[in-house]
């Protein structure tokens, strides 16, 4: 699976967590660490948990695993790295704290919306 369709399929399992403000970077437009980032948010530890374990458990069932992960311990920021794509879930407060939109603000970024409640 390429990284463009990897990434549009994170999205959308993040948007069946009910993850929102969601964000992907052109990480590759800038480096040469990963392809895009996925930047979401979810209101509680729970629901980063949930966002975090749907998007490992579903793609794992498609046969894609993991690289690296970390934070499920705090779970403030919970991140999943495959290797073209990193996926960052975090709580409210920790991602204005770490901006990764303004720290990475050379790689375009596109802000997607739930194509379901967005109807």
């Amino acid at each position: 699976m390429n990284s463009e369709i990897l990434t549009r399929k994170i999205a959308d399992l993040i948007f069946e967590k009910k993850g929102y403000d969601v964000t992907v970077l052109e990480v590759n437009k800038v480096s040469p660490i990963t392809d895009y980032f996925i930047i979401c948010t979810g209101a509680s530890d729970t629901q980063v948990k949930a966002i975090a374990d749907h998007v490992e458990g579903q793609l794992k069932d498609e046969g894609i695993k993991v690289w690296h992960k970390e934070g499920h311990r705090a779970l403030q920021w919970v991140l999943l790295d495959y290797v073209d794509v990193v996926v960052h879930v975090f709580r409210p407060d920790t991602r204005a704290f770490y901006n990764l939109e303004k720290l990475w603000g050379d790689a375009p970024a596109t802000i997607l919306k739930d194509e379901v409640e967005s109807k």
